[in-house]
């Protein structure tokens, strides 16, 4: 019996999906400007989302997608209380998708440091919900471009239980 060993750079063949990073390509400008408008940056399946994965932790900062993008870092609970999420935030964006309270906020410092410092991000949207601990994905954000010694600009929505948009300030 032979043993193969698995090189770094390889997937195991029954590796989860979550381990191949992937683009979903975009559209041509024409492509994109005759579709409706709630459509126009979504991909053929008519969905927003334009990679994977999605969670936070299991982006890596290198990922080619991060480059000169749109962030949205979404708080977990907001894609499931907005009726319209993508439509309304996703369209046009990079998604990255946690929870303050539950995942490492530290690890996630670390990591958007590093997409700050090196990824040339146009600009970061938080998107989170109006529950106290929500509130630390700003101060992860915060701690992460300090770490990075890089500004980029923010735009914080808060969004209720409900999915209302409630508040929207920039920083």
């Amino acid at each position: 019996m032979t043993t193969k060993i698995i090189e770094k750079s390889e997937t195991m063949e029954c590796g989860c999906a979550s381990t191949h990073i992937q683009s979903f390509g975009g559209q041509t400008p024409c492509q994109s400007t005759n579709k409706p408008k709630n459509l126009q940056m979504a991909n053929k399946s008519g969905s927003a989302l334009s990679h994977w994965p999605i969670q936070i932790r299991l982006i890596p900062p290198h990922a080619p997608f991060l480059k000169n993008c749109d962030l949205l870092v979404a708080a977990d609970c907001t894609a499931a209380s907005v009726s319209n999420f993508q439509d309304q935030y996703l369209a046009g964006k990079v998604l990255m998708l946690g929870c303050p309270k539950f995942d490492d906020a530290q690890s996630y410092v670390e990591r958007f440091a590093e997409i700050i410092e090196t990824c040339d991000l146009r600009s970061i949207t938080i998107l989170i919900m109006e529950v106290p601990c929500c509130s630390a994905m700003n101060v992860i954000i915060r701690q992460a471009m300090d770490k990075a010694g890089k500004t980029v600009a923010v735009e914080q929505i808060t969004v209720s239980t409900k999915g209302e948009e409630l508040e929207r300030t920039n920083w």
